[in-house]
């Protein structure tokens, strides 16, 4: 019988118990706030014994306290399943060849409700199981290439893609798709911009803030909008392709560089900072914003540099921050740090010492800004002068993530500062901008009776 109430225990299991319920039961059940039909789900190992968990019609789920509960009663039982089987892509003649390469994440990913974690669990081939509609927009080829969560990637699954998608396109693929989770899709997105030079195809990357067995996931349509972006668009850059408003009217096509998560649950977490959007897509066309963009060619040819120096790390600057922080990164080996910092790129002077140390030691120290928005301007106050003179390097207008993951990759190639610095602080993939447009920074207040006149005619 312990099989029954997997993942149940205490009060839990005596009420399945006294109605004879099972785990994957069909059941009704009232209570004292209401009555509730679903499906018996089991628990997480460590989650507590007052509460029963079911899954509505409408697929999401509830807890019910299981003191409220006055009868249940078992209408039907079926163990669910929650795995999609795998299906060979179709081909069409004519059709684009497109390539995806699975990496994990919430694209690919189901509900463990043994632990109650959203596992990576889809392979590439399982996502036409459960988008078909992918087979109307191209030749889908599929390959797993890890099946970690976002914040497990690194700088080998840097390398390992930039090397994959170099083969893919020198063999002749029309356009690549990247599953990634979306809490370090943009640092993939930027890395890989730096890897990656002057491809003929588009490379996009794709996640899902939302799980597939959520009603309300983003995850198909996401990849019908990559798919769409990666066939038939001409824009041949990495990018982020994610929705656009928190509807799923369109999507948006971000530049590798310049893109960054800003939401831990919006649908339409991802913004371009200091910049427009390349494009918007749905799934019958592409409308670029820009036209400043690397077009699509015929030739195979691109450049692939899978460099990357793990001992980089990026400092947000806080009031009182004490010079042992930068100390310990000395002592510790790193060779390269960034710097978001306040304002035009400032941080205190207690910090100097140690800033002069690494300037005397030959480790590279950038400044951004953690205001995200807006240019380094270190020539202003005294203090950017100071810091200028004992070595630090304004790096524009980059932004801090794009930042770490470049001196990591310059310094991959070479430990020489005058080359470091070259490498930095030239402009790749808009990485760094002669300006900002009049609309590459919009920020409302809500509240405000203007704002909200206007929040009320347009989308979010």
């Amino acid at each position: 019988m312990i099989d029954i109430f997997k993942g149940y225990k205490g009060d839990a299991v005596e009420i399945l118990k006294k109605f004879n319920i099972r785990v994957w039961g069909d059941a009704e059940i009232k209570t004292t706030r209401g009555d509730f039909s679903g499906i018996i789900l089991p628990r997480s190992e460590n989650d507590d014994d007052k509460h029963i968990v079911l899954k509505l019609v409408t697929g999401y789920n509830v807890g019910i306290n299981v003191g409220t509960i006055t009868d249940m009663k078992e209408i039907g039982y079926k163990e669910a399943h929650y795995k999609i089987p795998e299906k060979k892509f179709p081909f069409t003649e004519g059709q684009p060849k497109v390539k995806l390469f699975g990496t994990g994440g919430t694209i690919a990913s189901r509900l463990d409700y043994r632990t109650g974690a959203v596992i990576p669990a889809f392979s590439p081939g399982e996502l036409y199981g459960a988008v078909p509609e992918l087979a109307d927009i191209c030749n889908l080829e599929t390959e797993k290439l890890f099946a970690v969560f976002s914040e497990n990637m690194g700088p080998e699954q840097y390398k390992t893609l930039a090397i994959a998608i170099g083969k893919e396109i020198e063999k002749g693929i029309d356009g690549i798709i990247i599953g990634h989770g979306t809490d370090t899709l943009h640092h993939t997105a930027a890395i890989l911009s730096f890897m990656i030079q002057d491809s003929p195809v588009p490379i996009i990357l794709v996640g899902s803030q939302r799980s597939s067995d959520r009603p309300s996931s983003d995850a198909a349509l996401n990849l019908m909008h990559a798919a769409t972006a990666a066939a038939q668009s001409d824009i041949a850059e990495v990018m982020v392709c994610m929705f656009g408003p928190t509807s799923d009217e369109y999507g948006l096509l971000h530049q590798g560089t310049r893109v960054r998560k800003m939401h831990s649950s919006y649908r339409s977490t991802f913004r371009t900072i200091g910049d427009t959007p390349i494009a918007t897509v749905t799934r019958d066309k592409i409308t670029p914003i820009k036209q400043n963009y690397n077009r699509r060619r015929d030739d195979r040819k691109v450049t692939i540099l899978p460099y990357f120096e793990e001992k980089v790390a990026l400092l947000y600057y806080y009031p009182n921050m004490q010079p042992d922080m930068i100390y310990s990164l000395i002592d510790n080996g790193y060779k390269g740090i960034v710097i978001a910092g306040t304002g035009l790129g400032h941080v205190n002077k207690p910090l100097y010492p140690a800033i002069k140390k690494c300037q005397e030691l030959g480790i590279p120290i950038f400044m951004t800004v953690q205001t995200l928005w807006g240019y380094v301007h270190m020539f202003v106050y005294d203090t950017g002068r100071d810091l200028m003179n004992y070595g630090i390097i304004p790096a524009e207008n980059m932004l801090p993530e794009v930042a770490i993951v470049k001196l990591s990759w310059a310094l991959g190639q070479t430990d020489d500062m005058e080359k470091v610095r070259e490498l930095m602080m030239t402009p790749i993939a808009n990485d760094i901008t002669k300006r900002e447009p009049y609309n590459g920074y919009l920020i409302y207040q809500g509240g405000i009776p203007e704002v909200e006149e206007f929040i009320k005619k347009v989308h979010k």
